[in-house]
């Protein structure tokens, strides 16, 4: 059986076949021109796909860029280690928009910004981060599709728009609210974890995951039951994230202590 068999063959139990041919690819076009590839916007758990990918060839390394630093979402390029020796930097072909709306009438959401951009039919994975500022957002995308949202993107909901060019070097560091949880769970089941670290219900937190609001490391969660374990973590639409940081151990009446760390 080949690398990519035995590549695909994993990934089509867990549903990531499509992005994982996608992505070998990419890697095997790099092994045969002996330069480099890049990938569309990738998010964490993509980015773990092609960390895989690369690690089943010699020759083949793999480097990340997502226009600034933290970046969550961004592309990978497959390098063939010959072509590190003399190579410069590498053409990830990654441009910042900035969009301004008057604060004083209109308060657009990180929702509505990329809803507004995928209604214009723009793919997701053409789009990296979207940065929030009080008056405007930044936006990393592909370089190819940066006139056309510049000429098409009049309005954000009700907000009449303006978007133009901007430079990496504007955008501004990335600020992120981190809240840390200390609680108790019945079990580390997923809708249990949740719960605790977004502040609701059990009952309704089976219903989200029910309804495919929840993610657990990026991926789809499977069913409220899934295990959760120190390391993983679990994002909910609209409403961040929250990491599993540590699970000291049981209480004496048996139920799990955790520490989550919320990012909002």
């Amino acid at each position: 059986m080949s690398e990519r068999d035995k590549i695909l063959r994993y990934y089509r139990s867990s549903g990531d076949v499509e992005l994982a041919a996608k992505l070998l690819d990419l890697a095997e076009v790099t092994l045969k021109n002996r330069k480099y590839k890049v990938s569309e916007f990738l998010d964490p758990y993509g980015q773990s796909i092609a960390e895989t990918i690369a690690a089943h060839y010699d020759r083949l390394t793999m480097e990340t860029n997502g226009g600034y630093a933290g970046a969550e979402r961004m592309k990978a390029a497959f390098v063939d280690t010959d072509f590190l020796d003399y190579a410069g930097s590498l053409d990830y072909c990654i441009d910042t928009l900035v969009i301004q709306w008057d604060s004083r009438y209109y308060r657009p959401s990180h929702r509505d910004v990329l809803g507004a951009l995928m209604g214009l039919g723009i793919k997701r994975e053409i789009l990296g981060d979207i940065i929030m500022a009080s008056e405007q957002c930044y936006v990393i995308t592909d370089t190819a599709m940066a006139a056309y949202i510049v000429q098409n993107l009049t309005e954000i909901g009700q907000a009449a728009v303006s978007v133009s060019q901007a430079s990496l070097d504007d955008i501004p560091a990335k600020e992120e609210k981190v809240k840390e949880i200390r609680s108790t769970v019945a079990s580390l089941r997923l809708d249990a974890v949740a719960a605790s670290g977004f502040g609701t219900s059990r009952t309704r937190m089976a219903e989200d995951i029910a309804a495919a609001k929840v993610k657990i490391n990026w991926q789809e969660a499977k069913s409220s039951s899934q295990a959760v374990k120190v390391g993983d973590v679990i994002s909910m639409r609209g409403r961040g994230r929250v990491e599993v940081i540590e699970v000291p151990g049981q209480t004496k009446k048996g139920r799990y202590s955790v520490l989550l760390r919320r990012f909002m």
